[in-house]
């Protein structure tokens, strides 16, 4: 599950020049996040699931209890929604959720004594969480900060057995204390899932990688990620290199355009750098040109070839010594064809790609 969450900070997530403009931006929309949200919401639940919380025990008059064991059995974030925080990063947010563990008790008053499991359920369970994005120091995404509050309005025990009665007349201390003990340990749950867990998987993610034999690619962040409420743009170096020589590139000197759109789940912008960078990779790795025998050509390009201008340079002439007579014949050729500096692309207007499964953009 944390796997889905990563790849989505990665387009939302080691670079060898410091240029500025972007070759590629990408654009996550509210839309967008709904494709994660249903694996988001349950990694949530596991780390929460596997909170350790401490024993508690404490005395009120002639009533001793103790309570360990606490185990959370189950977790409703049916209402919880994954979204943007503005200028921030992804907020989750869960209200009137609820909580049902289950706990061993030890208890005694007086000279009554007593012990077993009991099952309680906290109510009203409300969290807050940010996850504060930013680039790397390498160009890979990570979560600089969790900000977090947390609250559980009330806590119910469920009490069996012939004391009953008796321990509803203390399920007060008891489930105050639960309460506390549980609302104490969410913040620090999730806090360690984003700086700890998500962060680690993030690190793991190369930003620089081949893309064939010849040339890489580096989609490295080149700032931190811009939030606003209804969608996340991030700008990415989106650069081609060769790799025979990886600090041979070419250097960036144009614009990105500007993504206007938000109703689609995606956007995807890229500039003419993005292109011009891949036929200078390309160039630079000696694979633009090409060598074709005339077995091997289409039948129309040899007979072009020869009845143009090209077959007077192809025509040979060869003399028959023996005869003294002049013999015109074709002779086998071959097409080779380079380019004699790196091609570059124009865009008009601009370019984007939209990804929407429910329709066409």
């Amino acid at each position: 599950m944390a796997c889905w969450i990563t790849g989505l900070l990665l387009l939302m997530g080691l670079s060898t020049t410091t240029s500025s403009n972007p070759g590629c931006r990408v654009r996550i929309t509210e839309r967008g996040l709904t494709l994660i949200q249903y694996e988001g919401l349950k990694f949530v639940a596991e780390e929460l699931e596997n909170i350790s919380i401490s024993d508690l025990s404490g005395k009120q008059g002639p009533f001793h209890y103790s309570i360990k064991g606490v185990n959370i059995t189950e977790l409703d974030l049916s209402g919880a929604t994954l979204g943007f925080q503005n200028d921030s990063g992804l907020l989750f947010e869960t209200i009137n959720s609820s909580i049902s563990i289950t706990f061993q008790r030890d208890m005694m008053y007086w000279l009554l004594k007593d012990s077993g499991q009991i099952n309680a359920s906290a109510e009203g369970v409300n969290i807050w969480t940010v996850l504060h994005l930013s680039k790397g120091a390498s160009g890979k995404m990570m979560i600089n900060k969790v900000s977090c509050k947390a609250s559980i309005a009330k806590m119910k025990a469920n009490f069996n057995g012939n004391f009953r009665g008796f321990y509803e007349i203390f399920s007060t201390i008891l489930t105050t204390g639960l309460r506390f003990l549980i609302n104490r340990q969410i913040c620090p749950a999730l806090q360690h899932s984003g700086l700890v867990l998500l962060n680690s998987l993030l690190e793991t993610v190369p930003v620089r990688t081949a893309v064939d034999e010849d040339v890489g690619i580096d989609y490295s962040l080149l700032s931190d990620p811009a939030v606003k409420s209804e969608w996340m743009d991030m700008d990415f170096k989106g650069m081609f290199y060769p790799l025979g020589n990886e600090n041979d590139t070419l250097p960036n000197t144009v614009s990105i355009p500007d993504l206007k759109n938000k109703d689609r789940m995606v956007y995807i912008s890229l500039s003419e750098y993005f292109f011009d960078s891949a036929m200078y990779s390309y160039y630079k790795a000696g694979t633009l040109k090409t060598d074709i025998p005339e077995n091997k050509m289409p039948r129309d390009l040899a007979y072009l070839l020869r009845t143009t201008f090209f077959g007077l340079i192809i025509l040979m002439v060869s003399m028959n010594m023996m005869a003294y007579v002049i013999t015109p014949f074709f002779a086998d050729f071959r097409l080779f064809a380079h380019f004699l500096s790196p091609p570059s692309y124009l865009i008009y207007d601009y370019l984007y790609i939209c990804l929407s499964p429910s329709s066409l953009c």
